[in-house]
């Protein structure tokens, strides 16, 4: 007996040892893992990618277009203040144009209506405010609108994975289903739901620290405008 028992137990390591090596041999690159949820998976999935390269761009882009103009020179309203008091107007539109910047260009507005009603002049720099705070919130509102529709793509995903699944089953005509095709629903389900998450998570964290930065420049800018007002108003 004892032979058979070796042998029967030889036999057994050695099948576990093949099936062992057959399933560390199945290995699967991400991209297959990714792509691997059939034709219509694939679409859906080509077009969460693009989201998510709109989501990257929009946000890199507009960061660094933010941290660009909110670089602001402390002594700029010192200086203005200093030439206007000394009557020097034309040196402080100097001084506006080579500096460039949103405050700079708020200013320099207000100085170039310098002699109207201060009533126009106040106009003159909300209105000039105004552009400045759109240029600076071009493409924000797609960061928006990919915040949600990059999850909603990604339950598209879901749904129509769900649909391969139940309909596979449905259709099969013995006991036995294609778990090849069946995986694929199920791939697709989870991967366009995973992969819109991160879209919607990056464009919304993404739109939201954007969306801060605007607000310390905006308030930079009104409190730069009050000062420039508050001096025209001071008594010659």
């Amino acid at each position: 007996m004892i032979p058979f028992l070796q042998v029967d137990t030889t036999a057994v390591a050695t099948n576990a040892l093949q099936q062992a090596e057959q399933v560390v041999s199945k290995e699967y690159s991400l991209s297959e893992i990714i792509f691997s949820g059939g034709p219509i998976g694939q679409i859906i999935m080509g077009v969460i990618f693009v989201m998510l390269f709109m989501t990257m761009y929009i946000y890199i882009e507009r960061l660094l277009a933010i941290r660009q103009v909110s670089k602001i020179d402390e002594n700029f309203m010192t200086q203005i203040k200093m030439f206007l008091s000394q009557g020097k107007v034309d040196q402080a539109k100097t001084l506006c144009a080579t500096a460039n910047t949103p405050v700079a260009r708020l200013i320099g507005k207000g100085i170039s209506r310098i002699g109207k009603p201060l009533q126009d002049i106040n106009l003159a720099i909300e209105n000039s405010g105004k552009l400045e705070i759109y240029k600076m919130e071009k493409n924000i509102s797609l960061l928006a609108t990919l915040s949600g529709a990059g999850p909603m793509t990604g339950f598209l995903g879901t749904v129509v994975g769900m649909v391969m699944a139940f309909h596979e089953m449905a259709e099969s005509t013995t006991n036995r289903i294609d778990m090849s095709v069946l995986a694929e629903g199920i791939y697709t389900a989870m991967m366009t739901t995973i992969f819109g998450l991160i879209v919607g998570i990056i464009a919304y964290v993404g739109y939201n620290h954007l969306v801060s930065k605007i607000d310390k420049i905006i308030h930079q800018l009104e409190a730069n405008a009050i000062d420039f007002l508050d001096l025209l108003n001071e008594p010659a």
